[in-house]
């Protein structure tokens, strides 16, 4: 199976039950979150929502067909992309790095020492500089069809994306359980999102020893369901 990771008229809702709720008072009602279900960006967030056992609607925008460009969804994100979490009090926060930090504030998610934060932090800005605009993007290009239309830039993406993987398996060869250290944190959600289904585009994480049980890990964590839906195929070359 292939997956992918991006003002619907009319938005998809739904939701998506918990066994927990949150002692945060900012976190007790439910929140939205604009997204996509093939977006990797998106399963961090909703990893990481599931995990910490918070309520949750889900409104879909399908950035394959430019919903996320529209007025409605700049108004929410000027950058018009996805995830964007909606508070109860209408307050948007995107980015899913952002996300993820803001939920996982005062949670074991989320070092609360100075340094720990900083290594998790530290591999968060890898993997949106490396994997998510490497590896991702290659992707993306090997599922669609666009590779075969820009074979010198897909080949590009590919070799730094095994590049970006390498560097993941010396930073686990030390034999921690996690990215940042025996705590498993944010950092590990975000990684995972798009190391795990790397094979879409020639990068097998089976291939790195370290990464590939530092991968079998996080999806045993409690509560983690991966939930990736395929890319659409409307996003296809020639789909029209």
């Amino acid at each position: 199976m292939r997956y992918l990771c991006g003002t619907a008229i009319p938005h998809a809702r739904k939701t998506f039950s918990v066994h927990r709720t949150s002692t945060r008072p900012d976190m007790v009602a439910a929140m939205r979150l604009y997204e996509h279900q093939a977006s990797g960006n998106c399963l961090k967030c909703r990893v990481l929502l599931r995990q910490l056992g918070l309520a949750l609607e889900t409104v879909s925008v399908d950035l394959f067909r430019g919903e996320a460009r529209a007025d409605a969804h700049r108004a929410r994100n000027p950058d018009g992309r996805v995830p964007v979490l909606e508070l109860d009090d209408g307050t948007h926060i995107p980015e899913s790095g952002a996300i993820l930090v803001y939920l996982a504030e005062d949670t074991p998610f989320l070092p609360q020492d100075r340094l720990g934060r900083a290594r998790v932090l530290q591999w968060m800005f890898f993997e949106q500089n490396q994997v998510e605009a490497q590896l991702a993007s290659a992707r993306f290009m090997a599922v669609t069809g666009r590779a075969a239309l820009e074979p010198e830039v897909f080949a590009a993406k590919v070799a730094a994306s095994r590049r970006a993987v390498d560097s993941l398996d010396r930073g686990l060869a030390d034999g921690r359980p996690f990215v940042a250290g025996d705590a498993y944190t944010v950092a590990d959600i975000a990684l995972h999102a798009y190391v795990h289904c790397g094979a879409d585009a020639g990068v097998d994480p089976a291939e790195w020893p370290a990464v590939r049980e530092w991968l079998a890990r996080v999806e045993r964590t409690p509560g983690f369901v991966n939930d990736l839906a395929p890319i659409p195929e409307h996003a296809y070359v020639g789909s029209g």
